[in-house]
């Protein structure tokens, strides 16, 4: 099997769609030897935060002189950023082994009458593969979608469930409440488990909490008094987290300091439980952290800013970050999804653009250029449907002393971040 084919055999799965529920996922893993079992995990769930949370952990981690993998979704630019061990890709020819064995066992199970693996539960299994034949230390496991019935849950245990922010997306399958949301992100606390959690609106606490008592679980919740901003701006942030004072972080966004001060809650959870990580490794590995696609800058002549926010939550949180950059015209290039909340998101950003332009994410599900365009018809945008005529577009007339934003969508950005990266000089 070539990498090609190994891409393409992922990749056609999409046609069994999106099924939650374990049992799929758990039988795959039955006869490829329960790799799972000889794992220890960091859980992480959320609507947004979860990924820069995960980052925060896996620096830190690293730093202590642990060998960690981390597990991720979407990717950005290249599909092995989905499985990482101490911050590097899984190689496309051990994934393309990996993907050739899975294949193997799926015949199996369907020579045996079970049904297909959606796309998740394979990558999924193949990254529990790989993180144990690797022997890692620890696995930072981000959540596809939801929790309870994610393909993630499958694992026993873990030595802490972390919860993000929860806010309104995915309602199509998650519930069309904050509390069905949170019910559904609170699934990964475990029975006696130990749990940290973001501060919540009401309604989605009293669920995080009546689900940890349920399961006997300790559950902590960030209180943001307990932290302090220090400094906050386009290159970096200070802040202090109780006894912790003067750390540094360099993603973007005062958002960011509370993700990373759920991760320090989280990690103090596993020095609690004998795991070595000093200081010296924290600061370290706050600092170390990147998480690529989140208010990254790519250029500061003219600033380029792209960020994944795809839902109103993330969406307000970049309008806030917005302020932490001097400039004199804003330059909005921007692509969405069909099942997000557009409207919604578009009245939040659009207001802040001198200049919109429309593109189409690489999605099936992406309004056309053209769509976009017309639900934001007020301000006479321009529109594109190519991503890369976008992006020429807006870097012609943007100047000196502008800020050029993408986002709307991970589907976009990612192709941007890929393309800009051979333009900026």
């Amino acid at each position: 099997m070539k990498y090609s084919d190994a891409i393409e055999y992922i990749h056609n799965t999409n046609k069994f769609g999106i099924k939650l529920g374990l049992d799929n996922i758990r039988r795959l893993l039955e006869y490829m030897g329960n790799p799972q079992k000889n794992l220890k995990f960091i859980h992480v769930a959320g609507t947004n935060g979860k990924g820069s949370t995960c980052a925060f952990i896996n620096s830190i981690l690293i730093n202590a002189g642990y060998k960690v993998g981390l597990y991720t979704s979407p990717y950005l630019e290249e599909f092995e950023e989905r499985m990482r061990i101490n911050n590097e890709n899984i190689p496309k020819d051990k994934l393309t082994d990996y993907v050739e064995y899975v294949k193997d066992v799926v015949d199996r199970l369907l020579a045996d009458g079970y049904h297909h693996p959606t796309e998740f539960e394979l990558i999924t299994a193949i990254a529990f593969k790989y993180f144990r034949d690797e022997n890692v230390d620890f696995v930072v496991l981000e959540v596809g979608l939801g929790g309870r019935f994610d393909a993630t849950n499958v694992i026993d245990n873990s030595l802490v469930s972390v919860i993000s922010t929860i806010d309104y997306d995915h309602m199509d399958k998650l519930g069309d409440t904050l509390e069905k949301i949170a019910y559904e992100k609170a699934g990964i606390i475990k029975e006696n488990g130990i749990v940290v959690s973001f501060y919540q609106k009401d309604e989605a606490l009293q669920v995080i909490e009546r689900v940890a008592k349920l399961k006997k679980a300790s559950l902590d919740i960030l209180d943001i008094n307990d932290v302090e901003i220090i400094e906050s701006n386009s290159e970096y942030q200070i802040f202090n987290y109780r006894d912790y004072k003067n750390l540094k972080i360099c993603i973007i966004g005062k958002h960011q300091i509370y993700n990373a001060s759920l991760a320090l809650m989280a990690v103090e959870k596993l020095r609690s439980q004998g795991i070595t990580i000093n200081e010296d490794a924290i600061r370290v590995g706050l600092a170390d952290a990147r998480w690529p696609g989140r208010i990254e800058v790519l250029s500061r002549c003219p600033f380029i800013v792209i960020d994944g926010a795809h839902n109103p939550q993330g969406m307000s949180v970049l309008k806030e970050a917005l302020n932490l950059f001097s400039y004199e015209r804003l330059l909005l290039v921007i692509g969405m999804l069909k099942d997000k909340d557009t409207d919604k998101m578009l009245k939040l950003i659009v207001p802040l653009a001198d200049i919109v332009i429309t593109t189409k994410p690489v999605s099936d599900r992406a309004y056309t250029a053209e769509e976009l365009a017309e639900k934001i018809k007020d301000v006479n945008p321009l529109y594109f449907e190519s991503i890369d005529d976008a992006i020429n577009e807006a870097l012609k007339k943007a100047g000196e002393k502008d800020l050029i934003l993408f986002c709307g969508s991970l589907y976009m950005i990612g192709h941007v971040r890929t393309y800009l990266k051979k333009v900026i000089k």
